[in-house]
């Protein structure tokens, strides 16, 4: 649901960001700033900095800033919700309810029973397998070598051989049979009654990424099938929307996940550090699931098995990441069988070899279909030669497709120009892309220097919110409209707005962002570094030089606009004023 404004700003306020990001970051105080080695990028010095007066973090390395929710929002891969209810929980604010009408409450109490329900029976199998009776399942995970931490993080649990403990124990907890059943725990016959689903194996919980357990997956002990056993989808339990892991995964901070094909080979990556990984649910990985991981990352690398099986699901898997429009690439385990295996044999270090020794998987594509061609063959060569063409005629974006023109001729020792005709040639037979085009002669359009403009801007609003008396001496000469981005005329407009009250509050004006990109640019505006100012009288000779650039590129911005923009003509005007003032005149501190 989306909370009011008030709502939030009252969650931000009530939630000092100093002693949020305390509790993830090793922070010490310096000077003005709080600062501790950022937690979105990999550093040895500190540069990550946190101001309790502007309420707002900024790392001075890697560019990620913003206010307390955005740091929760991106610390945990939480949506703006989640963080907003984390920190209203945290502050003790009772959030307003959605307004339900009476067949939606009856739905959401009813879901409400299923999670409370599939709660229950995961803390009856965790027991279970602590207990005597889970002997078998205890010492199947010891032999997989895994840590009572790694069982404790994940939750392992183990079904009894008899075949109605669960069901017994969830009627004494006070819930019905027909809720049982339609939780996927328990089925009922006319000769058996009702009895469980799950028996004589080790249990592994599933969980929704708030880490609500909403179906389970069951490996059978001994030689009994199925092998694997999951949960029916339920109300709760949409199979292709969830994947198992990724609760854990999407906090990893890694910008990518290893997408794998079952429980343990999860549950080994994340044991081993590589807490990225994730799996699909028993069925193949669909775009729903690849809709999700772009939630969170760009990146995905396939750690499939190395059988037929494997790599026809990997090939299968990338065009849904393609057309998702995630990045992929494809990891190779040989001599061994999956990620579980590999690194029980080689280890953490050499797995982390192989993540970055991953295969971009349109070379993975074509490696594996030139198996079906006799490249000794000229015949042969050539039908290998049309169908890479074709295949790249699936990128729409012409730099792209000849940037993978160009490598796939190299690799493959075709002539480039040979494979750029074959590649127009099946663009306008199929009509799958747009031939390539050579580029054009001819100078290109030179770039403004565009953070030559934003850059004294940014100084203006770092010392302004630094420093709000200053805007008394200023305001005469500088409006929101001579911040001639939208994102930093919109940001001028609140902080000048506040500043005429007499105060500044930057971690507000970062909340008027949707966007988080947005608000990485706005935190950017309040750490401006004003660099070494040896005295006063320097302090305010570069003040009017800021002033005089600001007041100068808007002047210039709103005059290249003179004859298509008739509210120009008026910021010109009052433009060159400003700059024939300013040029003559000193803007005290005092």
């Amino acid at each position: 649901m989306f909370y009011p404004q008030e709502v939030i700003e009252e969650v931000r306020t009530r939630n000092d960001i100093v002693d949020v990001i305390s509790g993830y970051v090793r922070l010490q105080k310096k000077g003005a700033s709080h600062f501790g080695l950022c937690p979105f990028h990999n550093e040895k010095s500190p540069s990550f900095s946190v101001s309790q007066s502007k309420q707002m973090y900024y790392c001075f390395g890697c560019g990620a800033g913003g206010n307390v929710i955005t740091f929760l929002q991106q610390y945990e891969n939480a949506s703006f919700q989640e963080a907003v209810k984390m920190l209203a929980d945290r502050a003790g604010i009772r959030l307003p309810e959605a307004e339900y009408s009476e067949a939606e409450r009856a739905k959401e109490n009813h879901r409400a029973r299923l999670l409370a329900v599939n709660k229950e029976a995961a803390k009856y199998f965790y027991y279970q397998l602590r207990a005597p009776q889970g002997g078998q399942g205890l010492s199947y995970l010891k032999d997989r070598r895994l840590s009572d931490e790694t069982l404790h993080k994940f939750g392992l649990g183990f079904a009894n051989k008899t075949s109605d403990d669960l069901s017994r124990y969830l009627r004494e907890k006070g819930f019905s049979d027909e809720l049982i059943k339609e939780a996927g725990l328990a089925t009922f016959d006319e000769r058996w009654g009702l009895h469980d689903k799950f028996w004589n194996r080790v249990i592994f919980p599933i969980q929704d990424i708030n880490h609500r357990v909403i179906g389970f997956g069951g490996r059978v002990m001994g030689d009994g099938t199925p092998k694997y056993l999951n949960s029916p989808e339920t109300p709760v339990f949409d199979k292709s929307r969830n994947l198992y892991g990724l609760n854990f995964a999407r906090s990893s901070r890694k910008n990518q996940f290893i997408l794998c094909e079952g429980y343990m080979d999860v549950i080994t990556m994340h044991q081993a550090g590589f807490t990225q990984a994730v799996a699909s649910l028993g069925t193949a990985f669909t775009a729903g699931q690849a809709s999700l991981l772009k939630r969170y990352a760009d990146e995905v690398l396939l750690a499939y098995d190395s059988d037929g099986a494997g790599v026809k699901a990997a090939l299968r898997a990338i065009g849904i990441l393609r057309e998702s429009g995630l990045t992929g690439r494809v990891l190779s385990f040989a001599p061994h069988k999956d990620p579980d295996e590999f690194i029980k044999a080689e280890g953490a270090e050499a797995f982390e070899k192989r993540l970055a020794e991953a295969e971009n998987s349109f070379f993975f594509e074509i490696r594996i279909l030139s198996r079906d061609f006799d490249l000794n063959d000229p015949a042969g060569k050539t039908k290998f030669h049309r169908e890479i063409a074709r295949k790249l005629c699936g990128f729409s974006e012409e730099a792209e497709r000849a940037n993978y023109v160009e490598a796939i001729a190299e690799r493959y020792h075709i002539g480039h120009e040979n494979l750029r005709k074959l590649v127009n040639s099946a663009a306008m037979q199929t009509g799958l892309a747009k031939p390539l085009e050579r580029p054009k002669s001819g100078l290109q359009q030179k770039r403004m220097p565009e953070d030559s403009v934003k850059k004294p801007q940014r100084l203006l609003i770092t010392w302004l919110a630094d420093d709000p008396g200053l805007y008394q001496k200023i305001k005469k000469y500088i409006t929101p409209d001579d911040f001639t981005d939208e994102l930093y005329r919109k940001a001028a407009e609140r902080l000048f707005a506040d500043l005429e009250e007499g105060k500044a509050d930057p971690a507000g004006i970062v909340a008027l962002f949707p966007e988080e990109d947005q608000q990485r640019e706005a935190a950017q505006m309040f750490h401006e570094s004003l660099g070494r100012l040896e005295n006063r009288s320097e302090a305010e000779r570069a003040l009017h030089d800021i002033v005089y650039s600001v007041k100068r590129n808007s002047y210039e911005y709103y005059s290249r606009r003179l004859g298509t923009d008739i509210s120009a003509l008026n910021q010109v005007i009052a433009g060159k004023k400003a700059l024939e003032e300013l040029s003559k005149m000193h803007i005290s501190l005092d």
